[in-house]
């Protein structure tokens, strides 16, 4: 499993959370503040719906914040995994479509989000490798470094999905 803390090399992000296209945001449980120093990233009542990929205590949403919680693995996903993340990016584009504010989060809010944001963006039209730049150049460079998480989407995550299954 390949997580930010088993990579010294890629470093916490400068913000909590960056909007990626309007409405829909990308984020993850800590930053790197103006002092240098790590701060946890802490959702109140910002936007109102919340998807945490990874889930920590004491990283809200506040209660009344629509929250859906889906943990995966920064690594191989299986087919179950898979067809979560295609119903997050789905439910985040219905809640944007509504006019409602967005956070999809993973710990760093680089792969598990970026996967999450990427399908979101695809399903409204983007192409693939047009999601993915755009969400490396308004979150991080170090956005989807997961080289997996990056074939899942070339591939189309329903093609990943029912070749998961085909070999679970």
């Amino acid at each position: 499993m390949r997580t930010r803390r088993k990579q010294p090399d890629v470093p916490a992000p400068d913000s909590p959370w960056n909007e990626i296209v309007p409405g829909l945001w990308m984020g993850g449980h800590e930053f790197r503040g103006l002092t240098g120093q790590l701060e946890f990233a802490v959702v109140g009542d910002e936007f109102d719906v919340v998807q945490t990929l990874l889930r920590l205590p004491g990283h809200g949403p506040d209660p009344d914040v629509e929250h859906h919680v889906w943990p995966i693995p920064d690594g191989p996903l299986d087919g179950t995994q898979l067809a979560g993340v295609i119903r997050l990016a789905q439910a985040a584009c219905d809640a944007m479509d509504e006019g409602r504010k967005v956070l999809v989060r993973c710990y760093s809010g680089y792969n598990r989000s970026g996967l999450v944001v990427a399908h979101a963006l695809v399903r409204r039209g983007h192409a693939t490798d047009e999601a993915i730049r755009l969400i490396r150049a308004r979150r991080s460079p170090w956005a989807l470094h997961n080289e997996l998480f990056v074939e899942y989407l070339q591939a189309g995550l329903s093609t990943a999905r029912l070749l998961e299954e085909l070999t679970e």
